[in-house]
C-alpha cells in the first residue's frame, strides 16, 4: 500500500475481528518499524509494551472504560517513555558519532533538559506520538487497522504493567482487523482554517 493510501485510509477502529491473529514475527516487524520514528535528540526514550497476556489485557480493559478493543484487537501496545533518558542514555545513543559531535550533543542535551521537568515530559510525549503514528501507518500499510487510545486510568495501567518510576505512559494503540467498518468521516475543518501561511 502506498503511504498516501495508508494515511487516507487509516481510521480509529473500535471493533475488531477476534478470530484474527498476528504472529510474533509480524508483531516484531511492526514494532521495529515504529522504533524508526524520530525521537528528540535521537534519545530513543520510547518503550513499547506489547501486552499479549489475555488476563492482563482484561485487567487493563477494566480500567479503560471497558473498551472492547483492549481485549479484542490482535495486538495491544502501550507506548511509554523514559523521562530521564536525556541523562542516562545520551552518551550511549551518540557513542558511534565522531567525538566532536558526541561532545556537542552532550552539552546541548544537558542544557536543553537539566532542571526542566516540563521540557523532559513534553519531549517524551512528542516522541510517543511520533512512534505511535509510525506504528499505525506501518500497520495500515500491511492492511491492518488501529486505534490510538487515551481513555484509561493511566496510574492503574502503570501499576498493571509495573511501569518504572522514571517512565510515563503516552497512549495505547490497538492493532488488528476491523470487524465493523468505520463510520464515514465527520466534518473536517476547512483546509484554509487549519493551515496558516507564515503567521496567524
Amino acid at each position: 500500500m502506498h503511504i498516501d493510501e495508508a494515511i487516507r485510509s487509516r481510521r480509529a477502529i473500535k471493533a475488531y475481528d477476534t478470530d484474527h491473529s498476528i504472529s510474533r514475527e509480524d508483531k516484531d516487524e511492526l514494532l521495529q518499524l515504529a522504533l524508526l520514528a524520530p525521537t528528540a535528540f535521537n534519545l530513543q526514550h520510547v518503550r513499547l509494551v506489547e501486552v499479549s497476556d489475555p488476563a492482563l489485557r482484561q485487567r487493563i480493559r477494566d480500567v479503560a472504560w471497558d473498551q472492547s478493543q483492549v481485549t479484542e484487537a490482535s495486538m495491544l501496545v502501550i507506548v511509554c517513555a523514559r523521562l530521564d533518558a536525556w541523562e542516562k542514555d545520551a552518551a550511549r545513543v551518540w557513542a558511534e558519532a565522531p567525538q566532536p559531535v558526541q561532545e556537542f550533543m552532550a552539552g546541548a542535551i544537558d542544557n536543553y533538559y537539566r532542571d526542566k521537568p516540563r521540557v523532559q515530559r513534553d519531549e517524551v510525549m512528542r516522541s510517543c506520538g511520533l512512534v505511535a503514528q509510525t506504528l499505525m501507518l506501518a500497520a495500515r500499510g500491511k492492511g491492518l487497522d488501529t486505534c490510538p487510545m487515551d481513555g484509561f486510568d493511566f496510574d492503574a495501567v502503570a501499576d498493571l504493567i509495573r511501569l518504572p518510576e522514571n517512565h510515563a505512559i503516552g497512549l495505547m494503540v490497538a492493532v488488528g482487523k476491523q470487524a465493523v467498518a468505520a463510520r464515514p468521516r465527520i466534518g473536517k475543518l476547512a483546509f484554509d482554517e487549519a493551515v496558516i501561511r507564515n503567521q496567524f
